[in-house]
């Protein structure tokens, strides 16, 4: 919900009737306005803490009908170029489940294209300014996805390091993804999201050597803002990096 990325106030034409805990909703809109001063007022958070509860309460119908359809819900954010596609595409190889994916764009269907190609079911939500997805638009594209012959589904959200951690999309896990070539400041300066993570991703490790790039200290940095978060280092030149992500999911998935 940022002024200044065209995201502005979304979610206000749904009107669902239902109590909540409007503890999680105020230190969820905490986290946002500390990253949008500008937005600080009284009245701005009560419109948010509105949306946020409509959007968590959304969420949870998600997970209802992923938890029927038998289905593990993964979203998967990280700053545009990180990987999250190509990722997807090697999974398709080498994973021990069948999965399908929601994915999420400004424009165009290039990534939904090419997840297709390599013979997995996608669909594509366009959000035009919206900087995110939210719990409604994932709804839409889950009732597109034929959830009966999936084991996993996974919700590939806007690349942004900022909006996507302040909403719940209704998934069961979130996997954050971060490259080498994005330097290695990106953990610090965006903890919010970081602390949404249940795994972290450091991709793109093979260009290691072109880039001053230490990750052992990203990785102490990412457990000092989230204590015991899994990370894995990813190389898609690599497959048994790939390979321990899939099964990483896997191992998710039967504990559930």
């Amino acid at each position: 919900m940022c002024t200044d990325c065209g995201c502005s106030i979304r979610g206000t034409e749904h009107e669902h009737s239902h109590e909540h805990d409007h503890s999680h909703e105020h230190q969820k809109a905490h986290e946002h306005l500390h990253h949008n001063p500008q937005l600080n007022d009284a009245k701005t958070v009560s419109v948010i803490q509105k949306i946020l509860d409509k959007n968590d309460h959304e969420a949870d119908h998600n997970r209802v009908h992923l938890e029927k359809a038998g289905v593990l819900g993964i979203n998967l954010m990280s700053s545009p170029g990180s990987g999250k596609t190509t990722l997807l595409e090697y999974l398709a190889d080498v994973a021990p489940f069948k999965f399908g994916v929601v994915e999420g764009d400004l424009e165009t269907n290039r990534d939904a294209d090419r997840l297709k190609a390599k013979g997995i079911p996608a669909m594509q939500i366009q959000t035009g300014s919206a900087c995110h997805l939210d719990a409604f638009m994932v709804h839409k594209g889950l009732h597109d996805m034929p959830l009966e012959e999936l084991d996993v589904c996974f919700v590939e959200n806007v690349g942004n390091l900022v909006c996507p951690a302040s909403y719940d999309v209704g998934t069961h896990l979130n996997i954050v993804l971060v490259s080498v070539p994005e330097g290695e400041d990106k953990i610090a300066k965006y903890p919010v999201m970081f602390r949404q993570a249940d795994l972290v991703l450091i991709t793109k490790t093979d260009l290691l050597p072109h880039f001053k790039y230490d990750i052992e200290a990203e990785k102490r940095e990412a457990r000092r803002i989230k204590p015991n978060v899994d990370i894995l280092e990813v190389n898609i030149n690599d497959i048994g990096s790939v390979k321990a992500v899939a099964e990483w999911i896997e191992f998710k998935r039967k504990m559930r």
